[in-house]
């Protein structure tokens, strides 16, 4: 295929998606990453996309949010490996809510073999994944219905959770970051989320490595409110990644990092998925961190020594 054909294929998805990673051009394309990063650089140079950490996503410094047809076909081998680190989190006989989008759909369909669980959710998809699993119990919130990803909304949403306590919420979104948190493009999902939020002790985001570094129009949960993310192993190359990981834990967030080729399906995480403790303060003390520890250069050090072990 020749440049312009490919660059012409890439625009293409990333208008249609919204938001597509490096790793996925370059299987639609049938090239290197390589490539395809020096396509988006000169598809970005033209002014036709803006390039993120491992991806691509529409001009204008904010992604707006794809459907659920196009997020579905989007890094499936990530949010599978996610989604079963993930589920080893849950016990038999808790209670939790767990919201809606294409990972959480995921991880639903892996703790209908929970004994004793209660789920609380306003996603039509994870009341599905789970309709069928005999010992656990789903709670549906009201509210209205929001199709393009079947998830409920609105104030009947919102007050339905009213009072709620569990010990765990399950979230995904739009994007990632160290500085703002987790974010969506919509402003009726993100108002859900925050309930859903509220109503929980912990607080474990699922989001795959593309979307780190991306900021989206709406906060759902600041940073020092997120206990955990799950997340899958970004590419060797994707330093940018790398730092915004660094830059999470160095806030206290707890980092689970998954390989892309999954855990065992009943649950427990595979011989791919593991825990990564990154170096990173306890919330509330003041000058902690790599830069607040260390001098600049022996920072320099400890990050590459940190992403040295990511990559083993």
């Amino acid at each position: 295929m020749f440049a312009a054909e490919r660059r012409q294929l890439i625009l293409e998805m990333v208008r249609a998606n919204g938001a597509v990673s490096l790793r996925e051009l370059a299987r639609v394309v049938q090239t290197s990453e390589v490539t395809v990063r020096r396509d988006v650089r000169a598809l970005e140079a033209e002014g036709l996309l803006d390039r993120r950490h491992g991806g691509a996503v529409l001009p204008g410094g904010f992604t707006r949010e794809s459907g659920f047809p196009q997020k579905s076909h989007l890094a499936t081998a990530e949010k599978t490996a996610i989604a079963d680190l993930a589920a080893g989190l849950v016990e038999e006989g808790e209670a939790i809510v767990v919201g809606a989008g294409t990972t959480t759909q995921e991880l639903a369909r892996r703790l209908a073999r929970v004994p004793g669980l209660t789920v609380v959710t306003n996603s039509l998809l994870v009341a599905q994944a789970l309709a069928h699993a005999n010992r656990v119990e789903v709670v549906m919130t009201g509210g209205t219905l929001r199709g393009s990803n079947y998830a409920l909304v609105g104030s009947g949403a919102e007050q339905s959770l009213q009072g709620l306590r569990v010990s765990k919420a399950f979230l995904s979104g739009s994007g990632l970051t160290a500085e703002r948190g987790l974010s969506t493009s919509n402003m009726l999902s993100a108002s859900v989320d925050r309930a859903l939020v509220q109503a929980a002790a912990e607080v474990v985001v699922l989001a795959d490595h593309t979307k780190l570094g991306t900021d989206t129009m709406f906060q759902t949960v600041p940073t020092d409110v997120i206990t955990r993310l799950v997340t899958d192993e970004p590419p060797a190359h994707d330093d940018r990644a790398a730092t915004e990981l660094q830059a999470l834990a160095d806030q206290g967030v707890q980092i689970a990092v998954a390989g892309a080729s999954g855990g065992s399906a009943g649950g427990e995480p595979g011989p791919a998925a593991r825990q990564r403790a990154l170096p990173g303060p306890r919330r509330g003390v003041p000058g902690g961190g790599l830069r607040g520890m260390l001098g600049e250069q022996q920072a320099g050090a400890e990050r590459g020594r940190v992403a040295d072990l990511r990559r083993r």
